[in-house]
């Protein structure tokens, strides 16, 4: 192959493609027919000879090939984009709509901030909250069900620092600590808590899908012990209002308790066994990485989380 009879119109084809990992939206996204988009991908086969992309259940899978020149095509056409399209965005005139997955905790905190700013800086901007019932956000974004999606997804970051063929970005917000939480007058908030009288207990456990086991009872096996799970719940401020009116105890990160809304009937204890921190991260799909709108929304949920650290909700703990 040649690149001087290389045709550089295949290449966005390739991008939109990669980025989408199916023929189908990337035609969408390009304005085009599916059969023109897999043409194109034809044609840049016999051009490079490799397959590229491989057709699966789910949409199309990157070749070793493929994944090694993305990210050179993705920074080149970012490059052109820049020259030929300088950015303009008056959020002011702005009219756009955001649809956002978090947990109701996080949403309690973070979109008051949030909506106050649209109102004052941004008011042709709509905001469109959906339930987030897992700790793997991805497949919302990949399907374009979600713009944004902010919580805490273990194991997710780590997942993605590692794969560069991924079209999901992600930053780290916040970090933050674990805690025990109970009502004021439970019989172990009158003593540090040990894990022999943590074990007894009887617990509840804020888990999106139901399951009864979290991130507490893992840590919990590393030193041979369990506990009994009485109740799983899938919203924090439930979770609250149950504790605070019975012996349940539950884990939360720290900062989240003032989201039950039950905060001056509950107290907190340091655990008596070792958690790792909890994480709140954002995830957005490469789709919307360059849109200065969806920038502006990153921009300001970074600017959130400096000025109003722990302002977080977390997942299944």
């Amino acid at each position: 192959m040649s690149f001087l009879t290389l045709d550089l119109n295949l290449l966005r084809v390739f991008d939109a493609v990669m980025t989408e990992q199916n023929l189908t939206r990337a035609a969408g996204h390009l304005a085009m027919t599916q059969p023109a988009v897999s043409n194109a991908i034809k044609r840049l086969r016999e051009s490079l000879g490799d397959e590229l992309l491989i057709r699966t259940a789910y949409g199309v899978k990157p070749t070793p090939r493929a994944e090694a020149l993305w990210p050179a095509v993705r920074q080149a056409l970012a490059s052109l984009e820049a020259a030929v399209s300088p950015e303009t965005f008056d959020v002011a005139k702005a009219h756009a709509t955001f649809r956002m997955a978090m947990a109701d905790a996080t949403a309690a905190f973070w979109l008051p901030s949030l909506m106050r700013s649209i109102e004052n800086e941004a008011p042709n901007v709509n905001v469109r909250m959906v339930p987030l019932t897992t700790r793997e956000p991805r497949p919302m974004l990949l399907r374009g069900d979600i713009d944004l999606a902010v919580g805490f997804f273990p194991g997710v970051a780590a997942q993605l620092a590692g794969d560069v063929s991924s079209p999901i970005r992600h930053e780290r917000l916040y970090s933050g600590q674990y805690v025990g939480v109970m009502r004021k007058d439970h019989p172990l908030a009158q003593a540090e808590l040990t894990l022999d009288a943590y074990c007894a207990a009887n617990h509840l456990l804020v888990s999106f899908s139901g399951r009864a086991h979290g991130l507490v009872d893992e840590a919990l096996a590393q030193l041979g012990r369990e506990r009994r799970i009485r109740l799983t719940v899938n919203q924090f401020f439930t979770a609250g209002r149950v504790v605070a009116n019975s012996d349940l105890i539950t884990v939360l990160p720290h900062h989240l308790i003032s989201s039950t809304g039950m905060a001056e009937q509950l107290v907190t204890r340091e655990l008596p066994f070792p958690m790792p921190a909890v994480h709140l991260d954002m995830l957005w799909h490469e789709r919307d990485a360059r849109s200065p709108a969806h920038k502006w929304l990153r921009a300001h949920l970074e600017n959130m989380s400096a000025s109003e650290p722990g302002q977080a909700a977390m997942g299944q703990i």
